[in-house]
């Protein structure tokens, strides 16, 4: 495993990080899920990524109670705010920033949250607010640094703007062959502003692993046939996606490499990316895609990958 600096902070994550969004405390047991860590940890991942939304804190009480024996030194912990906990807890305002950090320290046993995320921007709070409410929780002490998930570039400007507040090191945004929209404006600003990227879904939530194939039924046991964890996966299972992906196999052939080890090392051939963060529901998976760190790839091939994938998702 190979690590990468999180933009301006002394962090040093792991290029692939496991998250728990569907996942842990939801949609895989929790037998499953401890293994599935425990295999991160064998692996040399370092960086684990949840949010108070997952599972209504499930997510993250699975997490305080797994990762208690371990050293807290000995990986890099981040979770998030934002999404409704309750019909009334929402959103980044002081009270939220206050309430919802106290509680995710309490199911995640830890004193500090490595990385503290805004889950999205909340327009009905001025960002004022939220930024200095943030910027206490790191003069706390229970908070070493800060990030967000999924914000447009003009909001992420006018945080960078803002007088007397702590800063971001962090962005966490969808980034795939499949989902590219990062690199018009929100990879590129937080480049030359020390933000770097932490990106979900790099496997196009397992797409890219060429495991649903266009002309046979969806596999038994995967996120695409469960109903905790496959619901948001209808735009990328189109035919001509399917087909694309398929065409892909050679190149990682090509390669050396599987399908989700070249999906992967794809987005980390970008050097704002910091980390990708994958899913797991088997320990296997874990250690496949763990195998794309460091791997060197001619970026011919890259290009060709990209080529197949943009003809798929033309508009007809």
């Amino acid at each position: 495993m190979r690590y990468r600096r999180l933009g301006n902070s002394d962090l040093q994550v792991s290029e692939i990080s496991l998250g728990s969004w569907l996942t842990y405390g939801v949609g895989v047991e929790a037998d499953q899920a401890r293994a599935c860590l425990d295999a991160a940890f064998d692996e040399g991942i370092n960086f684990i990524d949840t949010a108070n939304v997952y599972g209504r804190g499930a997510a993250e009480t699975f997490l305080g109670e797994a990762l208690a024996g371990r050293p807290r030194d000995s990986y890099v912990l981040a979770t998030k705010l934002y999404f409704p906990m309750s019909d009334t807890d929402r959103g980044l305002s002081r009270a939220q920033v206050e309430k919802q950090l106290e509680a995710s320290l309490r199911r995640l046993r830890t004193d500090v949250i490595d990385l503290y995320q805004c889950h999205r921007y909340d327009r009905e709070t001025p960002l004022e607010e939220t930024m200095e409410a943030l910027t206490r929780t790191v003069d706390s002490g229970k908070v070493r640094y800060l990030g967000f998930s999924e914000w447009p570039a003009d909001r992420i400007q006018a945080a960078l703007e803002l007088p007397n507040v702590a800063r971001f090191v962090s962005s966490q945004p969808q980034y795939s062959l499949l989902w590219r929209e990062p690199e018009r404006d929100v990879i590129p600003l937080c480049a030359a502003n020390g933000i770097g990227q932490i990106v979900w879904s790099p496997l196009g939530q397992g797409v890219l692993s060429g495991k649903y194939h266009p002309d046979r039924p969806l596999p038994p046991g995967t996120r695409a046939t469960s109903e905790e964890m496959g619901g948001f996966m209808d735009r990328l299972l189109q035919r001509p996606v399917l087909e694309a992906v398929q065409r892909l196999k050679p190149l990682a052939a090509e390669a050396g490499l599987t399908l989700p080890q070249l999906a992967l090392a794809w987005v980390l051939r970008e050097p704002n990316v910091a980390s990708a963060i994958i899913g797991a529901s088997r320990p296997s998976q874990v250690v496949e895609n763990c195998g794309a760190s460091g791997v060197e790839v001619d970026p011919e091939l890259f290009a060709r990958a990209e080529a197949i994938i943009e003809e798929a998702l033309e508009p007809a």
